[in-house]
């Protein structure tokens, strides 16, 4: 029996309730826009239908992907045979237990979460407004932006350990660094939910350095085309789309997949990309920067087999 039809037996007899779909488009759930079929993907919409879910996947061998806003993601054309878990339906966020402290769901956008802080008059999330991922893959890759990071607020993790079970991390637990964490270093422990702590601010200055910031995205950045964001991570001592511009790369063409014209640190779909168009954008982008500059980058964009 394929792993995938004993799945299908075992959520049946134990979750019904759960929503799975077969062959689902991964080009639906990245911001890429590119992705074959995953055989499976289920939608929990609590913890304890995803650490049910999980731990089943893991014994049958579906080898489980958990996904959020799928917007560091790129996939295969021919897609994935293995089982996708869709997290955006763990979406609970309120108040934590302390003083100016906010639990919320693996599943919450990074941007609600910011402007759930801003109600709430609590400064410190502000960088996170503008990023387009959720909470859980936030704290896997240590989400920031404009010189803030996750690792500066996230107080405690609730994390889904394998054969261990439910654990809570602290902040420091988390090892966060540029663009990692214990979770980009174990991908088998799963973040189920976060804690983070804030303090008090003025509601209307930390909506204007939202907005600023947002601002700020939208003139530098190629949002209007699908993407990754970030391609590449910040070599150390440079910036990797000043060093990319530097060797003339800005709209270097492989099929649908393009350097962006606006900010070269970006490949953008310029439609009908594909996976393969877009790798090898990028080892032409590493190679040539390599052979001007001495310099090797390393891809942000994280990508599935």
């Amino acid at each position: 029996m394929d792993w995938y039809q004993e799945l299908d037996k075992w959520i049946e007899a134990y979750l019904p309730d759960l929503e799975v779909r077969a062959e689902e488009p991964m080009a639906r759930h990245t911001s890429f826009r590119i992705g074959g079929p995953a055989r499976r993907m289920a939608c929990p919409v609590s913890a304890e239908q995803l650490v049910l879910l999980y731990e089943f996947a893991r014994e049958c061998g579906a080898r489980p992907l958990m996904i959020g806003n799928g917007t560091n993601l790129l996939v295969p054309d021919e897609g994935l045979d293995r089982l996708v878990i869709d997290t955006t339906g763990l979406g609970t966020l309120e108040t934590g237990p302390e003083p100016e402290t906010i639990m919320a769901g693996c599943g919450v956008s990074l941007a609600r979460l910011a402007s759930f802080a801003c109600q709430q008059g609590w400064t410190g999330l502000e960088f996170a407004h503008g990023i387009p991922g959720t909470v859980g893959g936030g704290l896997t890759m240590n989400a920031g932006a404009y010189g803030g990071e996750l690792r500066q607020v996230v107080r405690q993790v609730r994390v889904l350990v394998p054969e261990e079970g439910i654990r809570t991390l602290s902040g420091e637990e988390m090892a966060f660094g540029y663009r990692r964490s214990l979770l980009t270093q174990n991908p088998e422990i799963v973040a189920l939910s976060a804690v983070f702590a804030l303090t008090t601010g003025d509601p209307a200055a930390i909506r204007q350095r939202m907005q600023e910031l947002m601002q700020k995205r939208k003139e530098s950045q190629p949002l209007e085309w699908p993407s990754a964001g970030s391609t590449f991570k910040r070599p150390e001592g440079y910036f990797a789309g000043t060093l990319i511009d530097q060797c003339g790369l800005k709209g270097l063409t492989v099929g649908g997949a393009q350097v962006s014209e606006k900010h070269a640190g970006f490949v953008i779909n310029r439609g009908g990309a594909t996976c393969a168009d877009v790798l090898a954008l990028i080892e032409e982008v590493q190679k040539r920067v390599w052979e001007a500059r001495g310099v090797r980058l390393e891809p942000e964009v994280r990508i599935i087999r």
